[in-house]
Parts: C-alpha cells; structure tokens; sequence
C-alpha cells in the first residue's frame, strides 16, 4: 500500500467534490493510503473558525477522521511537506500549482485532482 500525505487544499477538495475515479485508483494508481500530517489537520482546525469556510471544513474533518495522521509539525503546511520530501522520498497530494513544482524538483511524485479525477503527476 502507497502512503499519499495530502497537503489541506487537496483534502477539502477530496471530501467536498465527487471524485469520478475514487473507486477505480486501486486499478489505476494501485492501493492507497491517505495520509494526514498534525500541521495540516490543524490548518484544518484554524480554517474552521472563518465563518464562510465552516461548513466545508467541518465537513472535512469529519471524512478524515479515519485517516491515518502524522507528526509532521509546524507553522506552515507547505514548508513542512517540502522538508519532508527533502528527507523521504514520498507522494504528496496537492493542487497547489507552486508546492508541485517544488516537489518535482525534490524527485518526488504528485497526486492532484483535475476535472474531477485523481491523477499521478512524477
């Protein structure tokens, strides 16, 4: 089973969106482990607070509940992926355009959700 630690864009996205190939990415990608780092699920946390994201938010927590978490800590989700992916090789889930390069440039792979589908970005 592949580990995907997911950065808190693409976790609202995946929890909030109908993702067309959720039941196929065994097939596709091959088994997959969602993972959620401490720094991200307490972004998750301090967004819940802005009165016009709580519904969304709070419906993200919810559909995380069962996922595994990690103690990846800090101020900054984005750096903190980055500093882990300098130290084990890994695949982030994210959909943001900037952290992606980033991580390419690392070595490492991206899954990301485009019109509606999980996709393996190397």
């Amino acid at each position: 089973m592949v580990e995907v630690i997911c950065d808190t864009n693409f976790l609202i996205h995946l929890a909030t969106r109908r993702i067309k190939n959720i039941d196929n990415l065994d097939v596709e990608i091959g088994s997959i482990s969602f993972i959620v780092p401490e720094v991200v699920r307490n972004e998750l946390v301090k967004l819940q607070n802005i009165p016009e994201k709580n519904q969304e938010i709070t419906t993200t927590l919810n559909f995380i509940k069962k996922f595994k978490t990690i103690s990846i800590k800090g101020n900054y989700a984005d750096q903190e992926l980055i500093n882990h992916v300098k130290n084990n090789r890994t695949i982030i889930a994210t959909m943001d355009r900037e952290l992606k390069n980033k991580i390419k440039q690392l070595g490492s792979s991206i899954l990301s959700i485009h019109n509606d589908k999980i996709i393996l970005e190397s």
